[in-house]
């Protein structure tokens, strides 16, 4: 996060502006009103409040709504997808931060596959992607799943820039007892616990072989294939520019090194669709010696997306096409 005392990160990195005037769903209790939808908090909990979620569903329809509650409270953003296993890793962690500081702060969960135009408009590269908004304004927080210390740091940090612009609300919290139990979490085996401490302190290498070894012992272990999937992506998009990433790729679209680069950042950043037309065009376009390669990166990418997912189908069905 940037320096918490400079407003400069208050001009935003992202273009919001086609968000602003949605409609706004209807505030939390009110008829109509969805569940997970985020109501009006007032700037501080009085006596008698409405409890408001302090974890929500946030849509491209309903973002209006989010951004009028960070003029009273710091919003932040999880942009996460299904099938992102750091996503799932880290969204506990955020939930956990956000309920230690009662109603200071909370947390708008965007599913960057249902929503593409948050996705964009926040201009998601890679996921887990975390912003805030304060007073309307997009505030960059970090990408990838950090650790625990670090994102309780970030949100302290978050909280000192909203003192500075006046947004010192608090959201009103469901006491615990009126929350409904929740089944606990059976513990992860342990080359899985392994593979998710490697993955939190960014080592990629040392968690591959954590999954490696989880499928050595059991080649059926689905969880353990689409982790491996998923590390691997995390290694190859690692530090990348992506800038100068597709530069390169527009300059040479036969370099398969070059579009493979692109293709991993697009499904890292939730552009499915773009990355499997990228790599079914280079497939059209190989050499018979080449399409092996390309064949195998399609594959792979496939399995990570999920054979059920409708642009896996999509994209299955052109590949068969080009195959025959």
């Amino acid at each position: 996060m940037s320096d918490p005392t400079s407003s400069a990160v208050l001009r935003g990195a992202v273009d919001l502006s086609s968000l602003r005037n949605r409609p706004a769903t209807p505030a939390a209790g009110a008829p109509g009103s969805s569940p997970t939808a985020p109501g009006a908090p007032t700037g501080d909990a009085a006596p008698g409040a409405p409890a408001l979620p302090l974890v929500f569903d946030a849509t491209d329809q309903s973002f209006g709504e989010v951004l009028e509650l960070s003029r009273t409270v710091p919003v932040v953003v999880d942009l996460w997808a299904e099938w992102c296993g750091p996503c799932k890793q880290l969204s506990p962690v955020l939930e956990k931060v956000v309920a230690e500081l009662a109603g200071r702060v909370v947390l708008a969960k965007v599913d960057v596959d249902a929503n593409p135009q948050l996705a964009q408009g926040f201009r998601a590269q890679s996921i887990p992607m975390v912003v805030a908004l304060v007073a309307g304004q997009p505030v960059p927080l970090f990408t990838g799943a950090v650790p625990e210390q670090q994102v309780r740091d970030v949100l302290a940090q978050l909280l000192q820039l909203a003192a500075q612009h006046g947004v010192t609300g608090v959201v009103p919290v469901v006491p615990a007892e009126a929350e409904p139990d929740a089944e606990s979490e059976p513990p992860l085996p342990p080359l899985h616990a392994e593979a998710f401490a490697a993955i939190e302190a960014g080592d990629y290498d040392r968690a591959v072989s954590a999954y490696e070894r989880a499928l050595a012992e059991n080649p059926r272990d689905a969880d353990a294939a689409a982790g491996l999937g998923q590390v691997k992506l995390l290694a190859r998009v690692q530090n990348v520019d992506l800038q100068a990433a597709r530069a390169a790729a527009a300059a040479a679209p036969a370099d398969i090194a070059a579009q493979f680069v692109v293709a991993d950042l697009d499904v890292a950043g939730g552009h499915v669709d773009d990355a499997f037309g990228r790599l079914l065009d280079l497939f059209a376009a190989a050499d018979e010696s080449d399409r092996a390669e390309v064949r195998t990166r399609l594959l792979e990418l496939f399995d990570l997306v999920g054979d059920s997912d409708v642009r896996v189908i999509a994209a299955r069905r052109r590949f068969t096409s080009l195959l025959f």
